[in-house]
This record gives C-alpha cells, structure tokens and sequence, in this order.
C-alpha cells in the first residue's frame, strides 16, 4: 500500500492497494518517483491487469482540511485496503504510520523502493491522481494543474496570487490559507472526489 499527493496545495489524496500474483511478475516496478510519466502509464495497465486484487481510494480536500494530511491520507488508505476483493493477511505500507484496518499491518521506510507490491501500489496511487488532476485541469485551466498535478510550483503559487483560491484548493495549507477567500457553500465541489474508489472485479484476471 502507499500514497500519492500529500505534498500538493489542491486536489485529494490517494492511496492504493495491491495484492500482486506471483505466477505473473511484473518487470520494472520501483517507487514512481523514479519512473518517467510513460513508465508509470504503462506500468499501470499492467499491474490492472496481472494483480490479484487493486483498489484505489481518495481522502478530499475537504476530508484534508478537516483532519489534517496525515489522517486524511491514513482515511484513504483505510478505504482502499477495506474496497480489496481479497482480504490480505498482512498489510505492507510504506512509510511511518498504518491504517487502521483491522488487519496486521507493518509500515517500511522506503517501502516503494523494496517490496514489489509497494512499488505496484505507489504506480497506481500516482496515475490515478494525475488522471483526477487532469480533470481538475479542464475544469480550473487558470491554475496549471495538467502540468503541476497541484504541487506548490512558482507557477502555481502565481495563478494562485492571480486568481484566487478555488475549491479545490487545500485551505489549511499555509500558502492558500495565506491566500484564502471566504469558503464557498459546502457541498459544491469539495466533496467530489470524496471516498471515490477504484478496483479490479471480482472476476478472474486474464492472464497474459
């Protein structure tokens, strides 16, 4: 299990599970930072494909700024280990901290980098965010977000300062809180990717 976006000042953060086949290994899992746009992409398609069980979840900006980035991302993980069509006997997860799932769980420093599963997880919590950041673009075209996927960029920061603060912005971050505007009514954009979860079916995988 592993997360992507905790860093960014907008859009949700998620989290993904996988649970890998051994008869069908993947080549080239490594923690998605270290793989281009292209590897990631292709990566993905392929984990979908060969894993025995995936699921992708979100915590949302407001989910974030209610419980702080670290709960929210925790939520999330939570959400998407509970959406697995399998139940796995231990939870792998990397970093410092794991959710509470009821399941015997051990978090590892570095997990992206060591443990196959934990790679596979960080490729598709990656992917499945940009594609959500991608459709925040069409809809916020002002602030970038195809190119920066929210991260605090110079850019960003700019058309920050330009346009505003959106609602999908965090507002508990310090540099849109530095920013903010009156909050919008609740309930009109913030909870759109609020709990949002992808995974594989319950149907047998075709194996390549």
């Amino acid at each position: 299990m592993d997360e992507a976006g905790r860093g960014p000042l907008a859009g949700p953060v998620s989290a993904a599970a996988v649970i890998l086949d051994p008869d069908y290994p993947i080549a080239g899992l490594a923690d998605s930072k270290k793989l281009s746009e292209r590897q990631r992409d292709q990566l993905a398609i392929i984990i979908r494909e060969r894993a025995l069980a995936w699921a992708v979840a979100y915590a949302d900006v407001g989910e974030i700024d209610q419980l702080n980035i670290l709960q929210a991302t925790l939520l999330a993980m939570r959400r998407a280990v509970l959406a697995l069509h399998i139940q796995p006997q231990q939870v792998l997860v990397d970093g410092l901290y794991c959710p509470q799932t009821g399941i015997p769980s051990q978090a590892i420093v570095k997990g992206d980098s060591k443990v196959a599963a934990i790679s596979a997880a960080s490729i598709l919590a990656k992917t499945a965010r940009d594609a959500l950041m991608l459709e925040l673009h069409e809809t916020y075209p002002h602030y970038g977000f195809a190119d920066h996927k929210g991260y605090p960029t110079a850019a960003h920061l700019a058309a920050l300062r330009e346009h505003g603060v959106s609602i999908v912005h965090r507002k508990s971050f310090r540099p849109v809180r530095e920013l903010l505007f009156p909050v919008p009514p609740a309930g009109e954009e913030r909870g759109r990717f609020s709990g949002i979860v992808l995974s594989n079916q319950q149907s047998p995988n075709k194996k390549p």
